[in-house]
């Protein structure tokens, strides 16, 4: 699987709303190897497009249909200032990965002093996830620069992920991950996300 971000500060909602619809009714039937997306705006007006495809070359192509071109064109407009474009090459799954019956997805930003091992720590920590966290319903990890990481959990709802959080503070799994952090994570926290 190959992720394709889109982030930016939405200025005007309805616009980006309009152009979502367009994309499902006129740019999607047309885009070879799509597998489907996730998109919402955080409480502070911050845009997400988590887009998946079958490969790389798959995205590439549908980023280079003139219909996709002209598309872009009329929903720029919607944000404030420049949007970043991040492609990732390498994508792990969480528990399967994403759930289109998600109530909240949370994203977070951030870079690992050692992907390799944090990758691995990823997956011994998976089966305990499973069994303490039912609010989980999967997600998955894009990597992409320079030992960065795009990660998306979804969960049934933000008052279940909300609760589940405070129970887990002080697990020493969670702690340890976070010593594979290098600098701040950024979170955008997406309630009633858009999926096709």
């Amino acid at each position: 699987m190959f992720l394709q971000i889109m982030q930016g500060k939405v200025k005007d909602p309805q616009l980006f709303q309009r152009q979502g619809e367009k994309w499902r009714s006129d740019i999607k039937p047309g885009a070879i190897g799509y597998l489907g997306s996730t998109t919402g705006v955080s409480a502070d007006g911050t845009a997400v497009v988590l887009a998946r495809f079958e490969s790389a070359d798959a995205a590439s192509a549908n980023s280079a249909r003139p219909e996709q071109g002209v598309w872009w064109e009329q929903t720029a407009p919607a944000f404030d200032g420049e949007v970043t474009f991040i492609d990732c090459p390498t994508v792990d799954l969480i528990a399967g990965g994403g759930s289109d019956q998600a109530g909240f997805v949370q994203i977070m930003h951030g870079r690992a002093v050692n992907p390799d091992a944090m990758r691995e720590a990823g997956e011994s920590m998976e089966a305990d996830l499973k069994a303490t966290r039912p609010d989980v319903l999967g997600g998955f990890v894009g990597w992409h620069g320079d030992r960065q990481f795009t990660q998306a959990m979804y969960f049934t709802s933000e008052a279940d992920a909300r609760k589940a959080e405070t129970t887990m503070a002080d697990d020493p799994q969670i702690e340890e991950w976070g010593k594979m952090l290098d600098g701040e994570m950024e979170f955008v926290d997406i309630i009633n996300p858009d999926y096709d």
